[in-house]
């Protein structure tokens, strides 16, 4: 893993996986991560009718 670029660290000093690294690992781990290239756990907008 490459820092700056599989991972970053936030200002609370976690270490957080960037999208990059979400598509090297090939598959969604349903933990909502912030950066999660498959879209889990963000809000699905409403359509309108």
């Amino acid at each position: 893993m490459k820092e700056g670029e599989d991972f970053y660290f936030n200002e609370e000093g976690l270490m957080v996986f960037t999208e990059v690294y979400h598509l090297k690992r090939g598959y969604c781990c349903k933990n909502k991560c912030k950066h999660c290239p498959w879209g889990y756990g963000k809000k699905k907008e409403k359509k309108s009718s």
